[in-house]
C-alpha cells in the first residue's frame, strides 16, 4: 500500500493535458535523438547504454526496474539496471515481481488509471514499507518514478512496467512525468524487443553449449587493472568504444580488447553484466576512477 501525497497528487492533475505545445527546440531534438538511437538496440548491455545515455539526458536517474508480463510463466518478470551500488536484498525488492514493494508499486499505477506516478518512498505503508525504507536507506532523496503500457480496455493486465529511481522533488517535478508519457511507446517498444531477441537466442546457445570449449572460471577481482577500471566507468555511462576512446586517448579497437578482457575476466556474458558484478565488487567505488587516461 501507498499513502497518498497531496502535492504528487497537485501535480498529477495536472501532468497529463495534452503535449506542451512549448516543448523547446533543444528538448524536441533529445528526443528525436531517443527515438532515433533506439532502433539500434536488441539486447541487454545495448538497452542499458541506451537508457544510461539518451533516456537520462530525459530522466535522470540511478536505477531503471524493467518488466514486462512473460506469456510463458504468466507473470510479470523485472530486471534492475542500476548505476550505483544496492545491496542483494533492496536489489532483490527492486526486481520481485510477488515482493510488498513491487505489488504496492504495480497497485498504485492501476489505480493512478495507468498514468506516470511520482511517489515518494516515504508514503508506503504496510509490508511494502519496510523495503521502502532500506531503499531510502541506501539512496537517499530519491523517488521512483512509474509507468507502464497495459492491454486495451484492461488496465489491470500489465504488459510493461518500468520504475525510475530519481532525484526527489523539486519545483519542476510535474516535468518527469510529461517526459515519462512521451519516452514510454518506445521504452515500451525497446525492452520488448530485447526480450523477444534474447529468449530465441538462449535456446540456441544451451543447444551449441555442450559442442563448445568450456569458459575458463572467472579471474579473481584482483585482476582487473586501472585502466580496465576506467574503461567499466565509461561503459557505467553509457559511452560507445569509440567515445571511451576519446575519453582515455586510445583508438576504439584498444577499447574493445580491454572490453573483451574484462568480460573473461569477471565472467561476463555482456557489458551491462560486467558493469554489475565490477560494481557488486566495489571496483567503480572510488577516486582510483580517474579518467585522464593514465595507466595505473
Amino acid at each position: 500500500m501507498i499513502d497518498p501525497d497531496p502535492s504528487v497528487q497537485a501535480r498529477l492533475s495536472t501532468a497529463h493535458t495534452p503535449l506542451d505545445p512549448g516543448m523547446t527546440a533543444q528538448q524536441a531534438e533529445m528526443l528525436a535523438r531517443l527515438v532515433e538511437t533506439a532502433r539500434a538496440v536488441h539486447r541487454r548491455y545495448q538497452f542499458f547504454n541506451w537508457t544510461q545515455s539518451h533516456l537520462h539526458l530525459l530522466l535522470p536517474h540511478v536505477c531503471l526496474v524493467s518488466g514486462n508480463y512473460q506469456r510463458a510463466g504468466r507473470r510479470l518478470a523485472f530486471e534492475a539496471f542500476q548505476t550505483v551500488v544496492i545491496s542483494a536484498p533492496v536489489l532483490h525488492s527492486l526486481s520481485d515481481a510477488e515482493g510488498p514493494l513491487l505489488q504496492a508499486v504495480s497497485t498504485a499505477w492501476i489505480e493512478g488509471g495507468g498514468r506516470p506516478l511520482l511517489l515518494g518512498l516515504h508514503h508506503f505503508v504496510g509490508p511494502s514499507a519496510e523495503a521502502a525504507a532500506q531503499l531510502r536507506r541506501e539512496v537517499a532523496d530519491t523517488q521512483l518514478l512509474v509507468h507502464g503500457v497495459a492491454r486495451p480496455l484492461r488496465p489491470a493486465e500489465i504488459e510493461s512496467l518500468f520504475v525510475l529511481l530519481m532525484p526527489a522533488g523539486g519545483p519542476g517535478a510535474v516535468q518527469p512525468l510529461q517526459w515519462m508519457e512521451w519516452v514510454m511507446p518506445y521504452l515500451h517498444h525497446v525492452w520488448l524487443h530485447v526480450q523477444a531477441i534474447e529468449s530465441s537466442v538462449e535456446p540456441e546457445r544451451a543447444r551449441l553449449r555442450p559442442l563448445l570449449p568450456r569458459r575458463p572460471d572467472p579471474a579473481p577481482v584482483g585482476s582487473i587493472t586501472g585502466r580496465e577500471r576506467q574503461v567499466l566507468a565509461w561503459v557505467r555511462e553509457g559511452k560507445s568504444n569509440l567515445q571511451i576512446g576519446e575519453g582515455l586517448g586510445i583508438s576504439p579497437l584498444t577499447v574493445k580488447n580491454h572490453l573483451q578482457k574484462i568480460l573473461r575476466k569477471l565472467g561476463a556474458r555482456n557489458r551491462a553484466q560486467a558493469v554489475a558484478l565490477a560494481m557488486q565488487a566495489r571496483l567503480l567505488d572510488n577516486a582510483a576512477l580517474d579518467r585522464s587516461g593514465g595507466q595505473r
